[in-house]
């Protein structure tokens, strides 16, 4: 066999491996990106969106997960969304506030505690009406908004027993007005930072606390640079799967309702996964020395009440609450 006509067959072979890897490769392809860790039980969730996906669209539509901010920031990647890139973002109400103002109140403090409650108010009807004017005020998409992530609490190096004791603390918090107003009313100087900076951050005394659910707070490693929990659940984080409009718009719409159906069904793997997970977190905290401590947290709900007022959720305050205690 001469070389040259070795050469031809290695070509041809390369050339029907090819085809056969394009003939198998996926119509679309979806990146999604979260600021949590692989270990954090809401990534079990995006794991089961990932697998169910594959399998519920024969194939059809791929999807990728970057864990840890790999796409960058979530301001960032919503606005590569609203460009029109096909790609995804976990992400808080507060966040989207700026392009709907309805969905800032998600983050409003003391709103609903626990996953049910605040699950009920994001499969309503009235969020859905929330889900069209966000897609056409935005060009952003959201998939489902059921992925809960636990209550937040306070985490410092010093004892807290109530809003007094936040003076002067420096707290890092997303930029988002609803965050910053909340933790403001507790008493604490709201410091904005991207959650990847945090660790650092409390090294460095840039910040002196933050606040986080369980699950964050162990898969950022925060127990090595802080001492105290203080278990508030000033705001119970509920999370959303929000993608580009224009990208879902452009696809077959059977494709829509799978890409809807299966995120809806995802979410309630990682947020019962979550509920599953919390009391386990807590006692690996509890053995490495962090002393978590629960208070009475009505003074800390009476100067966060004129959060909503400020914000203008005054009137969806009572009915959300009552739609969540139903």
């Amino acid at each position: 066999m001469t070389f040259h006509t070795l050469g031809k067959l290695v070509l041809a072979g390369t050339l029907a491996s090819m085809m056969g890897s394009a003939a198998f490769a996926a119509d679309y392809t979806l990146s999604i990106n979260t600021a949590l860790a692989t270990s954090d039980p809401l990534y079990k969730g995006l794991e089961a969106f990932q697998e169910n996906m594959k399998e519920a669209s024969d194939g059809r539509l791929e999807v990728k997960l970057f864990p840890n901010s790999q796409l960058g920031p979530d301001e960032d990647v919503l606005e590569q969304a609203r460009a029109g890139a096909p790609v995804a973002v976990i992400v808080d109400g507060g966040r989207l506030a700026v392009f709907q103002k309805e969905l800032g109140v998600l983050g409003a403090p003391f709103l609903a505690s626990g996953y049910d409650g605040i699950r009920k108010v994001v499969t309503s009807d009235l969020f859905e009406e929330w889900v069209k004017k966000l897609h056409d005020a935005s060009g952003h998409q959201i998939l489902s908004f059921n992925w809960w992530q636990g209550e937040r609490h306070l985490l410092t190096n010093k004892e807290i027993n109530g809003p007094a004791d936040l003076d002067g603390i420096r707290m890092r918090t997303p930029g988002a007005p609803v965050w910053t107003g909340t933790i403001a009313a507790m008493g604490a100087t709201p410091t904005p930072m991207p959650w990847g900076e945090v660790y650092s951050a409390l090294s460095a005394n840039v910040i002196d606390g933050a606040e986080a659910q369980f699950p964050a707070i162990v898969g950022a490693k925060l127990d090595e640079v802080i001492t105290h929990i203080t278990k508030t659940g000033h705001i119970n984080l509920i999370t959303g799967m929000v993608t580009s409009a224009q990208w879902f718009d452009s696809l077959p719409a059977d494709l829509q309702k799978i890409l809807r159906d299966e995120a809806l069904k995802a979410g309630d793997v990682a947020s019962y996964g979550t509920q599953d997970s919390l009391a386990g977190i807590e006692k690996e905290l509890t053995d490495k020395g962090i002393s978590i401590r629960e208070i009475d947290v009505t003074p800390f709900k009476e100067a966060t009440a004129k959060v909503y007022d400020d914000l203008g959720y005054g009137d969806l305050r009572d009915k959300l609450r009552a739609m969540a205690a139903e």
